[in-house]
């Protein structure tokens, strides 16, 4: 330890050890207290027959050889969290950027990649926009409308297309079980005020499920009031399947773009999706087609009490079809897909733009060994009307050692084309490239899992060599951000989590630790300052502790530690009080940052501090 840099790594993981130690010791007191109860056999838990969605190829969780993580209907009722993005908060390798409270204005990044670089799906419905992806998770859904997330880490290209270069989120709306209404409100701090409706029918040939859900407040700082409406409506009837949602956003936008100091930005948005689906089977063919559109308006204002002095208003349009099939044979599963769509954008700003994308796909599952071995090759494919043809090759490879122990590996290409912010935006601070080449990525992971019916145990190694990545960049800090590509950023790390299932006093308690690792080596030196890409969180620490003291009341308490690649540091916990009671009402207590920690997560925008929201809902039958 005589070098510099052995210093360096000496006292950053001292500091981590320590911080971590604090957390353990905290939940091991609480376990070792509560273990004198009769412990019972757990029931087992059905998360490897979980069905994983695709829009071609579906596996059970247990034979997936890609690294996937997926959060339960138990889970999302239980968390802490308000939203999708404070969900995904307690993932590891899940980098959530937010700028305020309940999820308002959040930027998605996995592994170190940025918010353009993940993909969002709802029902496997692609929610990229060519504007910017920023808006990535404007249409998010409410939580009671989620039954599960599946989280794609590593080269998806090749199953979804271009965008998911990094990974992908897919957001699983519930399937109606049963007739029900449900009423819910709330109020926390900050004049945090929300209200939402829920209807659900059942059928005889099919379903409907209809919600609403307004949401108001004054804000925890200046200029960070907003005021929330969505509405959600999924029918099926036979084989046909319709979703479609409306999700409207007024905020005030202190500091969020541009300089911390620009305090008077406002922002408006409005997203829409309609999808209609329908299936085809027979004993060894499935045809999966699908028509879709999705909308996104941003009316953007520098000052928001002066809109003439600067307003940016882009609406863009997103229209496509696409059909899927699966082919079952001797030689065991072969996908193919074609996906073609057309995105309109009108912008004061930007200028009027169009682009066509047309995507085939196509893999082939092999299964050896007695089923042990398993081996997926498979290629996308994607034209694009300003841009080259690019293929995307990758190659899956999963070995069962037994019941519990599997080994796996991936490799595979992936591309991202730039966004026409990236391209054509012109503003007081930033201005875009129309001369930016795609961006390109070869990635491997390997990894390892070990299940049993209690125990949930893997470790990911991963590696990224990319090329031609994009971020907004200058050279001096008295310079407009502009957008370049880099020459050459290599990207490595680990991730590795744990899940401990255990029965105390009769009732189901889980427990969950996760940690990620990750080093970003930019070979173009001549790169001084970036805006968004280059602040991956280095560690990452996640906890999360599910007790169930009783049929009626229960306890999720979350916690997180963070080191980014800047040297920021913070620990945040969260926790949430729930009682159930047996004539469908049900009251919560949701508390975020506890012990108000002072940190940001982006754009140098303060997070809020200790936050209290009350919730009661209730539910006819």
């Amino acid at each position: 330890m005589n070098s510099p840099e052995s210093y360096y790594f000496y006292n950053v993981f001292k500091s981590l050890f320590m911080k971590i130690k604090i957390t353990l010791i905290i939940f091991t007191l609480f376990y070792i207290n509560q273990a004198k109860a009769q412990v019972e056999p757990i029931k087992r838990d059905t998360l490897n027959e979980i069905i994983i969605t695709s829009n071609r190829i579906t596996l059970p969780f247990s034979k997936t050889s890609r690294t996937i993580t997926l959060i339960t209907p138990d889970e999302i009722v239980k968390s802490a969290a308000n939203n999708v993005a404070d969900l995904l908060q307690n993932v590891a390798g899940i980098d959530v950027r937010r700028r305020g409270i309940d999820g308002m204005q959040s930027d998605l990044y996995i592994r170190g990649g940025n918010f353009d670089q993940t993909l969002v799906l709802i029902d496997g419905v692609k929610m990229d926009d060519v504007q910017t992806g920023h808006h990535s998770m404007n249409a998010i859904l409410s939580l009671d409308n989620i039954e599960r997330v599946e989280i794609l880490k590593g080269p998806a290209a090749r199953i979804y297309g271009q965008n998911a270069f990094t990974g992908a989120i897919n957001i699983v709306t519930k399937d109606v079980e049963k007739s029900s209404l449900s009423v819910g409100l709330n109020y926390g701090s900050y004049e945090n005020k929300k209200g939402s409706v829920s209807l659900s029918q059942k059928y005889n040939k099919g379903s409907i499920l209809a919600s609403v859900s307004y949401q108001e407040s004054d804000g925890y700082r200046f200029n960070t009031d907003f005021e929330n409406f969505a509405t959600f409506f999924k029918a099926t009837f036979q084989k046909y399947d319709l979703t479609t949602s409306f999700t409207q956003r007024k905020f005030g936008a202190n500091g969020f773009y541009a300089s911390p100091l620009y305090k008077d930005q406002y922002e408006e948005t409005q997203t829409s999706l309609v999808a209609l689906s329908t299936s085809y089977k027979t004993e060894s063919v499935t045809i999966k087609p699908r028509l879709y559109w999705r909308r996104n308006q941003d009316m953007y204002l520098f000052l928001r009490q002066d809109p003439a002095y600067f307003r940016n208003l882009h609406i863009s349009n997103k229209v496509g079809a696409e059909s899927n099939v699966v082919l079952n044979s001797s030689f065991g599963k072969t996908g193919l897909g074609i996906d073609v769509s057309k995105a309109f954008l009108v912008s004061n700003n930007l200028g009027d733009h169009n682009r066509t994308t047309i995507t085939g796909f196509l893999e082939q599952r092999f299964e050896l060994l007695d089923g042990d071995l398993d081996i997926t090759p498979g290629v996308a494919i994607s034209s694009y009307s300003d841009f080259d043809t690019k293929a995307f090759p990758g190659l899956d490879i999963g070995y069962r050692l037994s019941d519990k122990i599997k080994f796996y590996g991936n490799i595979g290409y992936t591309y991202r084309v730039p966004t026409f912010t990236d391209m054509f935006y012109v503003g007081p601070t930033t201005l875009g490239n129309p001369n930016l080449k795609p961006e390109s990525a070869l990635s491997e992971e390997i990894g390892f899992n070990y299940t049993t019916y209690n125990i949930q145990f893997n470790i990911t190694l991963f590696h990224r060599k990319s090329d031609d990545l994009i971020d907004w960049t200058k050279d001096n800090l008295e310079d407009k951000w502009e957008t370049r590509n880099f020459s050459e950023v290599v990207t490595r790390g680990f991730e590795t989590n744990f899940v401990h299932s255990f029965v105390i006093g009769n009732f189901n308690q889980k427990i969950n630790f996760g940690y990620s690792f990750i080093e970003d080596d930019i070979k173009d030196h001549n790169v001084q300052f970036t805006r968004y890409s280059l602040n991956s969180m280095k560690h990452q620490f996640t906890s999360v502790l599910d007790i169930k003291y009783s049929e009626i009341f229960s306890q999720n308490i979350a916690y997180r530690l963070v080191e980014r690649t800047d040297g920021e540091s913070y620990n945040v916990v969260d926790a949430k009080f729930l009682a159930t009671l047996k004539n469908g009402v049900e009251f919560s207590l949701k508390a975020n940052n506890i012990f108000n920690a002072v940190y940001t997560e982006t754009n140098l925008v303060p997070m809020p501090k200790g936050n209290l929201m009350l919730g009661l809902k209730y539910s006819i039958y």
